[in-house]
């Protein structure tokens, strides 16, 4: 799409766009209104019902679904219920979340200004921003929405607020005129304005180029639309597990059922439920539960903290991070232009150094030669002359409205971008003197003025004075400072005409001031840690490469002054996709970007396969928002369009709330982590007793007792996992990455071994009953060994959850019973499973005897060895 109006004249794009300075004729704008209306449209959403069904195909809910299924047909009625429950409350979740995050293109329509002031038919029309076409000629203010794309064909002081679309911190100047450089970046074509941005000063005519969702603020909804958003981390190592888990049950399964029918080991319906029963202890059931509950208690303890998650996997995905790629203004910076430095007297000082009164003629023009204005609700106007007033405010350094009501404004000459430079005439209203105070681009300000004021006394401008003003300036510029310079003159009388040719000439030289949306206090304290715990921090922002850079310096983003660690879109557009891939790595700071630039970093970051959370506030940041694999909008300054595309909101726009975030990310995924340790090793003791007391030609425990055991001892101790309190040095490793899950670093090996220890266990105590029996009676015996069998390998099960608080740390710590909730689940288990031998009443449902009390010792006694024996292996994987 032809994107380079700002190089045509005026002339050549009223032609372009067959239009003229008095407008379109109604007939041509009817006829051009069927081509389509200047409103943004979204692809058709998903119903709730579509997204309702959509929960179930995942893999897990899948085996779920059929675990219930066989359990009702075991007999298992209430086992089957349960797991329809977990099934159908977590579908309803997925879908409330979901719900809520399909309101991006939405707020970008909110966002349109409802009407504009066109000139049609040589008349000036209010119509409604819908129903403008192209080649309209708008007529735009102060305050006003630019309702489309548009060019430039007249202004006056005309400064336009772009941060929401282009990065930029500051107003930036526009202009009619035609501009020479070919491939400018959005925030440097200066004659071209863009839907949904704002005017903060002047006045301008301009031509509708581009409509809805032809603009540029439509690309970016068209972009939201074709994200596909990537499953996270979370989603990935479920889905791996889940179809490991598959494939081991239906072969476990088949060959227990196979085995036990040709050994005549029990008839075709008793190996049938017991290869069922089997198979439902296999799966891990109240897994969905306990992520759907971990990270819903995450979201709990995130949102304490001001960071509100929308999406509930979000929470695990930002402990997976090890990119984060954050906008710079309103992010990193405070978004509020801010004094920093004053020259003065021929000193340079910082702000707070800076003792301005009401007699100091530095203070008179940065107050007075200024369009700003104070009203009960604040100051109003450009952000660089409100940022002048208000470090007068702050601090009640000096009281504004008595120097105002003192020093009375009679006239003005309004700035301009051509001589770069604006005045006020004021009277003094105690002396009667007349005054001009002005304001403006130092070179330009140098060259009318002919005198210099030091420590109150006037002096020659001579060359060496003006050398040093030149390299004080030089040298704010290099600081990426925003820099003003101020003079003032005594006339005798006010001119009827102001004209900038007398009044802004022969002027005295009064200062200097430097500004900066300057970074939040608390960012650079975040970056270190963010470093510290393996991750990267990034800026990709609209703003000026020079800027950037010194921001990113001074919050340790940037270590050093490196060029080729900084890059611009420019310089991106040069590159291609493969290109920035092999390169990405090679940059921190990314200046003067547009939004498919944004997504295209992301992109190379993720091809890298790297988890990439990516923070902003504006309309131009909710592409690479949803592109990410975790977006983070802000809350306070962020548009409506980035909150509805990000996965969390930060409440109070804290960078340092993200690694708080992190922290809580990792929490949990360590927490589900232990769980599927606990669950999976548990389930493996459980199959393990199965197979081979079925080759040994042994009694085989009951489906009933193999559900119960499963009921009891999964359920409650597993959530009671999921809300552990952190481990010590959680935020000094490195981020896990996309190439781990949740059976790495030797977790899958843990619960094999746990596993094959509890069955081993279970298998030993059964062999001691038969071998050394309480009772004489065969029968007796028999019950007495499947009894003790049962009792070991639920009691195994709940001591071993005290294993699982810490997948290497002992668990002979103070913090062994510091979780309640966990305390009370093992007892609440215990009992459930105690009590189906210790009552008369439940005896025969089970198929379980009493034990004595030395029975119990055995039991026990096993359960201690199973302690001691993770306890060696734990002490062994922390020396290595």
């Amino acid at each position: 799409m032809d994107r380079n109006d700002y190089l045509l004249s005026r002339k050549k794009i009223l032609t372009k766009y067959q239009s003229q300075a008095d407008g379109l004729t109604q007939v041509e704008v009817t006829k051009r209104q069927a081509q389509g209306k200047n409103t943004l449209t979204a692809k058709q959403k998903t119903t709730l019902w579509q997204k309702f069904l959509a929960q179930f195909k995942d893999l897990m809910i899948i085996i779920l679904l059929v675990a219930a299924l066989v359990s009702a047909f075991a007999g298992e009625v209430a086992d089957a219920i349960i797991i329809f429950i977990v099934v159908i409350l977590n579908a309803i979740f997925g879908v409330f979340q979901e719900a809520k995050a399909e309101n991006a293109i939405a707020a970008l329509q909110k966002m349109t200004s409802p009407t504009s002031r066109v000139k049609r038919d040589g008349q000036v029309q209010h119509v409604a921003s819908a129903d403008l076409v192209v080649g309209d000629i708008v007529l735009l203010e102060a305050g006003d929405v630019i309702p489309a794309d548009v060019r430039f064909l007249e202004t006056t002081a005309l400064k336009v607020e772009e941060a929401a679309l282009t990065g930029e911190s500051v107003a930036v100047e526009k202009t009619a005129n035609q501009l020479r450089q070919p491939d400018l970046s959005l925030g440097e074509q200066a004659n071209l304005g863009f839907m949904n941005t704002n005017v903060t000063y002047g006045t301008a005519t301009a031509i509708v180029t581009r409509i809805g969702m032809q603009t540029q603020v439509g690309q970016i909804a068209q972009m939201l639309d074709k994200v596909e958003k990537q499953s996270t981390p979370l989603q990935k190592s479920i889905t791996h597990l889940s179809k490991l888990l598959t494939i081991l049950i239906l072969v476990i399964a088949v060959v227990i059922f196979t085995f036990g029918i040709l050994m005549h080991r029990a008839s075709f319906l008793d190996m049938l439920l017991t290869a069922i029963s089997l198979a439902v202890a296999a799966i891990p059931e109240g897994l969905p539960a306990i992520v759907t509950i971990t990270l819903a208690l995450g979201t709990q303890a995130m949102s304490k903290r001001n960071a509100l998650v929308r999406k509930l996997p979000a929470v695990e995905t930002l402990g997976a991070t090890e990119i984060i790629a954050s906008d710079k203004t309103g992010t990193l910076t405070q978004n509020k232009m801010t004094v920093e430095q004053f020259y003065q007297d021929g000193k340079l000082q910082a702000a707070q150094d800076f003792l301005g009164d009401a007699n100091n003629h530095l203070t008179w023009a940065m107050i007075l030669a200024n369009d700003a204005v104070l009203t009960a609700n604040g100051l109003s106007g450009d952000p660089t002359e409100t940022a002048l007033i208000q470090y007068y405010l702050s601090e009640n350094k000096l009281d504004v409205t008595a120097l105002e009501n003192r020093l009375v404004r009679v006239r003005s000459l309004p700035f301009d971008s051509e001589r770069k430079l604006m005045s006020a005439i004021v009277q003094d209203r105690e002396t009667g003197k007349y005054y001009v105070l002005t304001k403006g681009a130092p070179d330009e300000l140098l060259k009318r003025s002919e005198k210099i004021e030091i420590d109150g006394q006037v002096h020659k401008l001579d060359e060496n004075w003006r050398q040093d003003i030149l390299q004080q300036n030089h040298a704010l510029a290099l600081k990426a400072l925003r820099v003003l310079a101020y003079a003032y003159k005594e006339i005798s009388a006010v001119p009827a005409e102001p004209q900038s040719v007398t009044e802004e000439n022969n002027l005295i030289f009064v200062g200097l001031t430097g500004m900066i949306d300057p970074e939040r206090p608390e960012v650079k304290a975040a970056v270190a840690e963010a470093k510290k715990a393996g991750l990267r921090p990034l800026m990709i922002t609209g703003d000026h490469k020079d800027t950037a850079t010194a921001i990113a310096l001074r919050l340790g983003i940037l270590d050093q002054v490196d060029a080729s660690r900084v890059i611009t879109g420019s310089q991106l557009d040069q590159m291609t996709d493969e290109e920035l891939r092999q390169k990405v790595d090679q940059y921190s700071v990314y200046a003067r970007v547009a939004p498919e630039h944004k997504v295209r970093i992301v992109k190379a970051w993720q091809a890298h396969d790297k988890v990439v959370a990516m923070t902003g506030d504006g309309v131009n940041d909710a592409p690479a928002l949803k592109t990410a694999d975790i977006g983070v909008g802000m809350g306070i300054t962020g548009t409506e369009v980035s909150k509805n595309a990000a996965d969390i909101i930060l409440a109070d726009d804290n960078f340092a709330t993200i690694i708080t975030a992190v922290r809580a990310g990792r929490k949990v995924y360590a927490n589900i982590q232990k769980a599927i340790q606990y669950l999976l090793s548990a389930n493996l003791g459980e199959v393990l007793t199965l197979t081979m007391m079925t080759f040994l030609g042994w009694n085989i425990l009951a489906p009933v007792q193999i559900l119960w055991i499963n009921l009891v001892t999964d359920t409650f101790p597993a959530i009671a996992l999921g809300v552990e309190k952190e481990e010590p040095g959680l935020m000094a490793k490195k981020p896990r990455g996309l190439k781990t899950n949740f059976l790495s670093h030797g977790v899958g090996i843990g619960i094999v071994y746990q596993g094959l220890l509890e069955g081993i266990l279970t298998l030993g105590v059964y062999w001691y009953a038969l071998n050394f029996p309480y009772h004489t009676n065969d029968v007796a015996i028999h019950a007495d060994a499947l009894t003790m069998a049962y009792a070991t390998l639920g009691i195994l099960q709940l001591v071993h959850a005290f294993n699982c608080k810490s997948l290497t740390g002992t668990i002979f710590t103070r913090q062994i019973f510091n979780n309640r909730a966990f305390n009370g689940a093992i007892i609440l288990s215990a009992l459930l499973l105690c009590l189906t031998i210790f009552v008369p009443a439940l005896n025969g449902i089970f198929h379980v005897t009493s034990l004595a009390w030395s029975q119990w010792v055995v039991v026990l006694g096993a359960a201690v060895c199973l302690v001691v024996i993770v306890e060696i292996v734990k002490a062994i994987q922390r020396r290595k």
